[in-house]
């Protein structure tokens, strides 16, 4: 990191600046060079809705979720494509510009944080998709959880940082991580309480799901409407392996951030 960068006034309000303009940049790609623009934000979580929806009630006639399942479903995959998309893309972070990450000033760090921004912004985008969901769907009820979704994404961010700040360096120095990466979001999906709640595990796989730093984060996107979900235990177990991948993500960037560069 440039010790000039860091000490030079003003740098603080420089790098929320830059921050904004790559995140902006990112979304303005997405979203003007495609034809379906705003769609692809909340197309992939919909018809990976309609595919369990329709598995698990009208094939399977599921033992798992809460009603109306549909909701107990979108409210959790949102949060997912933001949490998946943000870890795919860290794997090219710094690949991606490297020209701009060698010859940059600003703390390279921001090259996480714009992924973390721009796809955070995309969830918030598709939260209407929710809100529709919650209006339509027989039985929905809205409480007081409703003050726990700020908590959750403020959650997730710091997760997904620490997550960013571990996997883009290493993904530089290792080029087949790219790959492992995928195939553990992959297993990750299905190890997430996504389809199913932590409760509904068998024996000692419920204590083992809870460790999922996931498991509490979700589980607060969905108390506004389903408040039995409240599992405190899940919820310290997600505060604190938030804050560790964070403060170890951080450990790492800083050791690596100097033979990243060279590779680069």
């Amino acid at each position: 990191m440039s010790h000039a960068a860091v000490g030079a006034p003003g740098t603080p309000r420089r790098y929320l600046h830059s921050l904004w303009l790559l995140s902006a940049r990112d979304l303005k790609v997405r979203y003007s060079t495609s034809f379906l623009g705003y769609l692809w934000s909340v197309l992939d979580p919909l018809v990976m809705s309609g595919i369990y929806w329709f598995v698990f009630t009208q094939i399977f006639h599921r033992d798992v979720g809460e009603e109306p399942y549909i909701v107990f479903l979108i409210s959790a995959l949102l949060p997912w494509v933001w949490f998946n998309s943000s870890v795919s893309d860290f794997t090219r972070a710094f690949k991606k510009d490297a020209r701009l990450v060698r010859s940059t000033s600003i703390p390279r760090t921001i090259w996480v944080n714009r992924i973390v921004l721009s796809k955070g912004i995309e969830y918030l985008f598709s939260l209407p998709v929710l809100v529709l969901f919650v209006v339509f769907a027989p039985g929905t009820e809205v409480g007081w959880g409703l003050l726990w979704m700020p908590v959750a994404m403020v959650l997730q961010t710091v997760l997904l940082v620490g997550l960013g700040l571990l996997v883009a360096p290493l993904c530089v120095m290792f080029v087949d991580l790219e790959r492992t990466t995928a195939l553990i979001l992959r297993a990750m999906f299905y190890a997430t309480p996504i389809i199913y709640n932590v409760t509904d595990l068998p024996g000692m796989f419920q204590t083992l799901g809870a460790f999922n730093p996931l498991a509490g984060i979700f589980m607060l996107y969905r108390m506004p409407f389903f408040p039995d979900q409240w599992n405190p235990f899940t919820l310290i177990v997600s505060v604190l392996m938030s804050f560790a991948i964070l403060g170890l993500g951080v450990w790492v960037f800083r050791a690596m951030e100097r033979p990243v560069l060279k590779e680069l």
